[in-house]
């Protein structure tokens, strides 16, 4: 009898170990596959990437369609807490330049959730994104260059757009011009991943 329970504990903490290590994606409608098919978006394809090509992580989408920095913010440590992350893919800032909000407070509030993940020990992905011309080339320059500072100073890879390729091509997107369709789904992992790839580790071990 003690032998078998040996045997079931030990069994037990082994398949705690060797558990697949969580990748958290904290973004918006972009990356919460807002009209999408169920299964057909980015971050469910980075799933069936990692399964294909062997790596033993979880993908855990905790984004919120209509999240901004702020709120990002005042619900990323919950979400850290709750999921334990070994990578976080952070996908925000969008609805906030869509909102025309400033581009100072914008940074302030990335670099704040940078700084939270990496209390947790976790690392950091950030994806960048850029506005149509019609908000003005001011406004659309300074939240481009956003990106790169923080990523810049908190030293973390970026993505530098996430529709790169593509921005420019109607038929890319949704008929509300914002969200793009599932056929180019593929192209955004394909984008994300660059910068992804080089953070994983072959059985998701820190």
């Amino acid at each position: 009898m003690l032998r078998i329970f040996l045997f079931v504990v030990l069994w037990s903490v082994a398949g705690v170990t060797n558990a697949a290590a969580p990748i958290m994606v904290f973004g918006d409608s972009i990356s919460a596959g807002y009209g999408l098919p169920q299964g057909k978006s980015w971050v469910d394809l980075l799933q069936q990437r990692l399964e294909r090509e062997k790596y033993d992580y979880k993908v855990i989408n905790a984004s919120l369609t209509g999240e901004t920095t702020v709120s990002g913010k005042n619900r990323l440590g919950s979400a850290l807490t709750q999921h334990k992350p070994e990578i976080v893919i952070l996908e925000l800032g969008g609805n906030d330049g869509l909102r025309g909000a400033n581009t100072e407070i914008i940074a302030s509030n990335l670099s704040a959730m940078i700084a939270e993940c990496r209390k947790r020990e976790a690392k950091v992905l950030l994806v960048g994104m850029q506005l149509p011309p019609n908000y003005g080339s001011t406004y659309v320059e300074k939240f481009r260059v956003l990106y790169g500072a923080v990523a810049k100073s908190r030293r973390v890879p970026l993505v530098p757009f996430l529709y790169e390729g593509f921005a420019t091509d109607r038929g890319a997107f949704q008929p509300d011009g914002i969200h793009p369709n599932a056929t180019v789904q593929p192209r955004m992992l394909d984008t994300v991943w660059k910068q992804l790839q080089p953070l994983l580790t072959r059985h998701g071990k820190r």
